[in-house]
C-alpha cells in the first residue's frame, strides 16, 4: 500500500498530469499517457522506460 499523500504529490513524468493508484496491479497509472508505473518494495518507479503501456 502506498501513502495517499505521496500519490497526491506525484505527477506523470511524461505529461505532468495526475496519476491514480491501481490497487489490483499495485501500479500508479497515468490515463493521459496510457502508462502504468510499477511500485517496487513500496517505492514508485516514475521512469517512462520502466512503465508498462496500457495501449492494446
Amino acid at each position: 500500500m502506498i501513502d495517499p499523500k505521496l500519490i497526491g504529490a506525484l505527477v506523470c513524468p511524461k505529461t505532468r498530469g495526475p496519476i491514480t493508484y491501481d490497487r489490483v496491479h499495485n501500479e500508479l497509472v497515468s490515463k493521459k499517457a496510457k502508462l502504468a508505473f510499477p511500485i517496487r518494495e513500496g517505492v514508485p518507479i516514475m521512469l517512462v522506460e520502466e512503465a508498462r503501456s496500457l495501449e492494446n
